[in-house]
């Protein structure tokens, strides 16, 4: 991580993965959702538009925590400083990323759905104080993988044009696999890929799960 600082690069965003679980479903999607957030992350920054790091693998120079004034602006949030610190300070110039093995860290994984989703409770709690922009593209990606699901199985469901509607979703579907796949193996994660849509459309639900929850009431941030 040191490596890629510089006289301009005074933040760095590594990948912050979790350990292999064998024959576990919850430890696969755990993993996949990580190497989608990645995804993401890796692929904003490299465009110039940074917005979050993992507080498992993120490094910063002291001078841009102080000019900052440190948390100062998220002394009140209860978690998710360091996510928000980036969002807050990162930008096309001073941020750089690191794709390099050895700067990857591993965490344990939860090992419960329920513990596993309170803590995704709190990290879209944390996601609702990014900037706009962020939000809006954020919002965009999940908005365009639920309305491919939902069209997918409408039309093929009703039989609606089947031969298009199947072609348009088995092109998706590779494309999906091959950017997914470049991305996973340099994340060394290509497990997750043989259950690729089942993780995909797990992952959609428990996301809109957590959303409406976090609507009917806020996450407890102590458990």
């Amino acid at each position: 991580m040191s490596a890629h600082f510089s006289n301009k690069k005074s933040i760095v965003l590594g990948y912050g993965g979790y350990s292999k679980v064998k024959y576990s479903f919850l430890n696969k999607l755990i993993r996949f959702e990580t190497v989608m957030t990645a995804v993401q992350y890796f692929s904003l920054a490299k465009i110039g538009m940074p917005y979050m790091g993992v507080g498992r693998n993120l490094a910063y120079a002291k001078t841009e925590f102080f000019n900052a004034n440190g948390f100062i602006q998220h002394i009140k949030v209860r978690s998710g400083d360091d996510d928000l610190f980036i969002n807050q300070v990162a930008n096309s110039k001073n941020t750089a990323i690191s794709f390099s093995p050895n700067s990857f860290t591993s965490s344990i994984p939860k090992s419960s759905f329920k513990a596993w989703y309170k803590q995704k409770r709190r990290h879209v709690s944390t996601a609702q104080l990014y900037k706009p922009k962020h939000k809006i593209l954020l919002g965009l990606f999940y908005l365009s993988n639920v309305l491919f699901w939902l069209l997918a199985i409408a039309l093929l469901s009703t039989m609606y044009n089947w031969p298009i509607a199947l072609g348009l979703f088995l092109l998706r579907i590779i494309i999906q696999y091959i950017v997914i796949g470049f991305s996973s193996k340099k994340l060394k994660e290509t497990d997750v890929l043989l259950l690729l849509p089942l993780l995909e459309v797990t992952l959609i639900i428990s996301q809109f799960a957590i959303f409406i929850n976090n609507l009917i009431s806020k996450p407890n941030f102590w458990k």
